[in-house]
């Protein structure tokens, strides 16, 4: 008898672990998908749509603003910023949207932001902004785990595909970091402007696309005018990890181009530009020169992560990381 109860205690145990475990592993999509941020339903959320820019959907539908949308190596995952709990942090959520839960249990007065998955599917950096100091810094989570270590003091930071670097801009110019060591190599030489930023790894590691504007900053003395035809400037640049081949994608003429992210093939890129008035999100085909338009809606698109199946890195799910307690639950 003792033995039958002990079997049905277990069984029971079993079920009830399968019902919370289960919706932690979500079904990535089965083909290419590209997160980006839009506005159009009153204030930022986080949408989903195809390469070609059909079939967009609002995956958060939140009062509270949600951005910055970056899929787990795998597609099983989003980790994405949100205010929802008062100042920006992380949050993470199913690919359909989701089981949304906040990562930290601890809050704070100032912004986690900028996250990056390591490529394994353990870690991922962020930026913490201390709005206090006026400082930016880098610092790494493990999933299970609420602590985090510090990296470096930068920002910006993108995981390389094998793991061994983080690109980040460090002073304004774009840096490798080396996980392990910590050497840093910047690509451009220190005779270059800075204003280096949104560094994105191709899916081979050997490229990476990032914003930069190559002029003089104004001094503080300028005039409004002047810094806004600087700001114009600011495009989207191609360099090997070696820091060989710089090559730049847009013209600088018209608004200024943001936010690029490489194609998990390498060989398109999406940027961010202003056209009347509103920010649309366009791709670039490297081989070919031709843009196309994704977004139209009279709103604010920005950013883009993509994924594609046939790139997805083999991670597996590690049920030891299901451990930690989530935070709050969605809001509709």
């Amino acid at each position: 008898m003792k033995t039958v109860r002990l079997l049905v205690f277990v069984i029971l145990n079993l079920l009830v672990l399968n019902v919370v475990v289960c919706p932690l592993f979500a079904e990535a999509p089965t083909t290419s998908k590209i997160l980006f941020t839009s506005t159009r339903d009153g204030n930022r959320d986080v949408f989903i749509m195809n390469p070609d820019g059909s079939e967009q959907m609002n995956l958060t539908q939140h009062r509270a603003d949600d951005q910055q949308a970056f899929w787990s190596p795998t597609g099983e995952k989003i980790l994405f910023v949100s205010d929802r709990g008062g100042a920006r942090d992380l949050y993470w959520m199913d690919p359909d949207g989701s089981n949304v839960r906040r990562f930290f249990k601890f809050k704070i007065e100032e912004w986690r932001t900028a996250p990056t998955w390591s490529p394994d599917g353990k870690q991922f950096a962020y930026e913490y902004i201390n709005w206090g100091t006026l400082t930016d810094t880098i610092y790494i989570a493990t999933l299970g785990e609420q602590d985090s270590e510090l990296f470096v003091n930068g920002s910006y930071p993108a995981w390389s595909p094998d793991g061994t670097e983080i690109a980040c801009s460090v002073r304004e110019r774009l840096t490798l970091i080396n996980i392990r060591t910590g050497a840093q190599k910047q690509l451009l030489p220190k005779k270059v402007e800075s204003f280096q930023r949104d560094p994105s790894w191709s899916a081979a590691g050997d490229k990476l696309v990032f914003t930069w504007n190559k002029h003089p900053v104004p001094p503080p003395e300028a005039e409004r005018a002047v810094f806004a035809v600087w700001k114009a400037k600011m495009t989207i640049y191609l360099i090997n990890r070696d820091g060989t081949g710089l090559q730049q994608l847009i013209e600088e003429a018209g608004p200024y181009a943001q936010y690029p992210a490489l194609s998990p093939n390498g060989e398109e890129v999406l940027y961010t530009r202003e056209i009347n008035g509103n920010f649309q999100i366009f791709k670039l085909d490297l081989n070919s020169g031709v843009r196309t338009q994704l977004t139209h809606h009279l709103s604010w698109n920005t950013g883009g992560d993509w994924f594609d199946p046939d790139y997805a890195l083999p991670v597996s799910p590690q049920p030891e990381l299901l451990t930690t307690t989530w935070g709050e639950v969605k809001q509709r």
